[in-house]
């Protein structure tokens, strides 16, 4: 008799046990009317993603990973099972992440809101919606690395190609004919530098600068001689008009005309004079201008000289 109640002790013990880990095992799991399915499908590589991985929205954990398969229908394709909690407002515009946590590098699936379509997916536990997938961060860094190290080896195939062994000939004989021209064209930099110098030496000479003013009191006594040779041509003019004139009134007037005609070309006579005997005495005055007057008695420098 005390076995049988031992046996129906040990019995009720089990009962209550197995009661308890099921009990466990749906508070764990979660009730399974609290949950809609979802399908992510993606074409990346999803390393360090293990069924039972958490599913977060927003960074908020609302779910995890139910399954993980290849889809029958298409290779390329990955389908990641999510089971999500039935209050998160998944919408046609929701898509996922492959996302890691932490130092731990713990990869879990991120939904987020695109807000492309806000119209509510409709959960269906038979046929579960399917969710895309967009490159994680290390994805895209991978595509642009990989994209980065592509066109560098173009451009390094590129470089050897432009650089083969006759272009580096060539430009080897380029750099040495750089090299000669260059050697050449230092003489004539120098002589050309000697020639600035010693024009700037020029421009400073006083006697330029003297040459300079001379030129500039030429003008004015060029300019008196052609006024004095118009003056005897204008004198010349009249005496013809007068001597052609075979009226009375022309020859009775010829005498006065031809007087005032003589005191005039007596006066541009003394002017023209003046001006040769100065060219005679000081010729360099064409040059160097007149010469200045002496002094006269009490003026500054006068000096008197006593003759016998």
């Amino acid at each position: 008799m005390e076995n049988k109640s031992h046996a129906l002790a040990a019995g009720i013990f089990a009962l209550l046990l197995l009661a308890a880990a099921l009990l466990a095992v749906y508070w764990l799991s979660g009730s399974k009317d609290a949950t809609h399915d979802y399908i992510v499908v993606t074409k990346q590589n999803i390393g360090g993603l293990n069924p039972q991985a958490q599913v977060r929205y927003r960074g908020i954990r609302v779910g995890k990973v139910s399954d993980i398969r290849l889809d029958p229908d298409d290779y390329a394709n990955i389908l990641v099972t999510i089971s999500v909690s039935e209050d998160v407002p998944i919408t046609k515009g929701t898509v996922a992440k492959l996302n890691y946590q932490g130092v731990t590098g713990l990869a879990h699936i991120l939904l987020l809101e695109t807000g492309k379509d806000n119209t509510p997916l409709e959960p269906d536990d038979d046929r579960p919606p399917r969710i895309a997938m967009i490159p994680s961060l290390l994805d895209e860094l991978g595509e642009t690395g990989t994209a980065t190290l592509r066109q560098a080896r173009q451009l390094m195939a590129s470089a050897d190609a432009v650089l083969n062994e006759e272009n580096r000939k060539h430009l080897g004989a380029t750099l040495a004919n750089l090299e000669a021209a260059s050697a050449s064209m230092k003489p004539a930099i120098d002589n050309l530098n000697v020639t600035l110098t010693q024009m700037n030496k020029l421009l400073a000479d006083p006697n330029i600068a003297r040459l300079s003013a001379t030129a500039g009191e030429v003008g004015p006594l060029l300019a008196d001689t052609r006024v004095m040779i118009g003056k005897m041509q204008s004198a010349a003019d009249r005496i013809d008009l007068a001597i052609g004139d075979s009226s009375a009134n022309g020859v009775a007037g010829l005498m006065p005309r031809l007087n005032e005609m003589a005191t005039d070309f007596s006066t541009t006579s003394r002017q023209l004079s003046r001006v040769l005997r100065i060219l005679e005495d000081t010729p360099q005055g064409l040059v160097f201008g007149a010469p200045a007057l002496p002094p006269g008695p009490g003026e500054s420098g006068f000096a008197a000289t006593g003759g016998k």
